[in-house]
């Protein structure tokens, strides 16, 4: 066991950033592994526009839970890739609005056999006596119900 490992509590964001590195990393295996040029910092964005083909910006970023910039981001290397293309809003000009290219709906149809996968060792790995998915989800309610930062706050005025 390792120093971060000790620490217990403390290190619970590297911990946690420790394990969504390694899932990223073989999920990348796992799409090579079945000839799919995919990255997995792609996914959210992807998968969303499978359910919602036309999004705004600022639809998609509420949707995968990220900031405008660094979805913005995310989108840029999208286009650029051409998975995703824009066009504007005809009701609000200054909206844009992002759907799936040809290639990007191909490439869904190649990738929905190997999520499925992914999703039946992903589900083997969650499934621990404390159930990862069940714990993450409690802990997103938590801090949406008050910050780190907030309840740091509070038990340092409290001392």
């Amino acid at each position: 066991m390792n120093v971060i490992d000790e620490s217990g509590i403390l290190a619970i964001s590297t911990r946690l950033q420790r394990l969504a590195e390694q899932l990223r990393k073989e999920g990348v295996l796992i799409y090579k592994a079945n000839n799919i040029e995919f990255e997995p910092k792609w996914f959210p964005v992807i998968y969303t526009l499978h359910f919602k083909p036309v999004l705004s910006v600022v639809e998609i970023a509420a949707e995968i839970g990220y900031t405008h910039p660094s979805t913005i981001s995310l989108l840029k290397e999208l286009e650029k890739h051409k998975l995703i293309r824009s066009k504007k809003d005809k009701a609000d000009e200054r909206k844009r609005l992002i759907m799936l290219t040809t290639k990007g709906q191909e490439l869904i149809v190649r990738m929905k056999p190997v999520w499925e996968i992914m999703k039946a060792a992903a589900a083997e790995i969650a499934d621990t006596q404390n159930n990862l998915m069940k714990a993450i989800t409690e802990a997103e309610e938590k801090l949406k119900q008050q910050s780190f930062l907030d309840r740091a706050l509070r038990l340092q005025a409290e001392m």
